[in-house]
C-alpha cells in the first residue's frame, strides 16, 4: 500500500475575486475516506469554466453580464451571498477541480479493499437523493473539495474505473466537460438529426460535437473562423462565425452553452416541435424570450444539470472503446493554476487545458 503523507500540496481558492484568489500551499491536511469513500491519489485535473464562474462569484442572481466582465477581479459584494453554482455561500479556504484522473490509494468502512490501486474518473456532477424522493446535484470541487490538490476522497460510486492506455493529463479532460455534453445530449435525446452547437470550441462544445457525431447527428458548429479546421476534424459538418446569420427553421436540436444577447435567434433556428437545451451562459445569464415562439412553434426547453448515473459511466465506455477522443490545448502544472485559468479565460484554445497535479 502506498505511503499517504499527512500534508499534501494544493491550491485553494481563499476567496472570491481575481486570480490573487489562488494560492498554493504545501500544508495542507491530507483527507482520510469516512465510510463508503476513497482516498484519491490526484494524478490530473483541468479547467472548467464551473472554476472561473465560482471563483468570480458570477452564479449569484445579482449578476446579469457575461463571465468576461468579472474574470479580472470578481463582481462584488453584492453577488458573495448565493455566489455557487447551488445559490450558497463557499466556505473558504476551498479546494476547487472538478476534473479528476487518479489512483485509490485508501478506502473507507465498507469499500471493496479490491478497489486500491484502481485507476479511477470522478463523476463530476453528483446526484444524492434526499428524503422526500428527491435528489440534490453536488458538483465535484465546489459542494466538496475537488482536485486541485495532491489526494481527493469521494463516494466509492463516485469514483468510477477506467481501463484506458490514454495519459493522466488526458483523461482528466473528460469527466465534467463531456459528461455535460453528454447528459445534454441525453435530456434533449438527440438521434440522426440536424444540432446547432454554440460555444463549440470550448470543453463542453468540442465534446458535444464528438458525442452528437457519435449518433449519426448532422453538426453545424458555432465558433470563430480561425478555429473552423480544428472543428471540422473533430467531426462538424459545418462551422458558422459567431457573427455570420444563423439560418432559420433548419435545426431539430440546438445546445447552447453561451445565452447572451443572441439568444433569441436560436429558437428561429429550430424546426417546429424543436428542441433547445442548455447547460451554459458564459455571453450572458439573461435573455429575452417571445413566448409566441415557444408555443406556436411547439418548442421545448430543456435545462441540464442533473445526470442520471449512467451518464457518466456510458462515457467511460466511449472512451474505452475508442469512441470519443481527448482534446487538451495545453498543460500546466498545478502550481500555475493561476496562468492556467488566465489561459482559459483568454479563449484562444480548443478544447481543455490540463492541470498536471502529481
Amino acid at each position: 500500500m502506498t505511503d499517504i503523507p499527512t500534508k499534501m500540496h494544493g491550491v485553494v481558492l481563499t476567496g472570491h475575486g481575481g486570480l490573487d484568489k489562488l494560492e498554493w500551499r504545501e500544508d495542507l491536511e491530507t483527507p482520510t475516506p469516512d465510510a463508503g469513500q476513497v482516498l484519491i491519489k490526484v494524478g490530473a485535473s483541468s479547467v472548467n469554466n464551473t472554476d472561473i464562474n465560482t471563483r468570480i462569484a458570477w452564479y449569484s442572481k445579482a449578476v446579469r453580464g457575461a463571465t468576461s466582465e468579472g474574470s479580472d477581479a470578481g463582481f462584488g459584494e453584492d453577488a458573495l451571498a448565493d455566489a455557487t453554482w447551488s445559490g450558497g455561500t463557499l466556505a473558504f479556504p476551498h479546494i476547487q477541480g472538478a476534473d479528476c484522473c487518479g489512483t485509490i490509494v485508501a478506502v473507507g468502512q465498507g469499500v471493496d479493499p479490491k478497489r486500491l490501486g484502481q485507476r479511477v474518473l470522478v463523476r463530476a456532477l453528483q446526484s444524492f437523493p434526499n428524503e422526500d424522493g428527491t435528489h440534490r446535484v453536488e458538483t465535484f470541487g465546489s459542494e466538496t473539495n475537488g482536485a486541485f490538490a495532491q489526494y481527493a476522497v469521494v463516494e466509492d460510486k463516485n469514483a468510477v474505473a477506467i481501463n484506458s492506455d490514454l495519459s493522466d493529463t488526458d483523461l482528466a479532460s473528460f469527466p465534467c466537460a463531456f459528461s455535460t455534453a453528454e447528459g445534454v445530449i441525453q435530456r434533449a435525446g438527440l438521434g440522426a438529426e440536424r444540432i446547432l452547437i454554440t460555444g463549440a470550441s470550448g470543453g463542453v462544445g468540442s465534446a458535444a460535437i464528438q458525442l452528437a457525431k457519435r449518433r449519426g447527428a448532422y453538426v453545424v458548429a458555432v465558433s470563430s473562423a480561425s478555429k473552423a479546421k480544428a472543428l471540422r476534424d473533430l467531426g462538424a459538418d459545418e462551422v458558422l462565425d459567431r457573427a455570420d446569420e444563423l439560418p432559420r427553421n433548419r435545426f431539430d436540436v440546438v445546445i447552447d452553452l453561451v445565452g447572451g444577447p443572441r439568444w433569441p435567434e436560436l429558437l428561429e433556428t429550430l424546426v417546429s416541435g424543436g428542441r433547445y437545451a442548455t447547460a451554459g451562459a458564459i455571453a450572458g445569464p439573461i435573455v429575452e424570450l417571445d413566448l409566441r415562439t415557444l408555443y406556436l412553434r411547439d418548442l421545448t426547453l430543456y435545462g441540464c444539470t442533473h445526470q442520471e448515473d449512467r451518464v457518466f459511466t456510458d462515457l467511460v465506455k466511449y472512451i474505452e472503446k475508442g469512441e470519443i477522443r481527448p482534446v487538451v490545448a495545453e498543460v500546466y502544472d498545478l502550481r500555475d493554476l493561476a496562468k492556467a485559468q488566465e489561459a482559459f479565460v483568454a479563449k484562444s484554445h480548443i478544447g481543455k487545458i490540463g492541470i498536471l497535479v502529481s
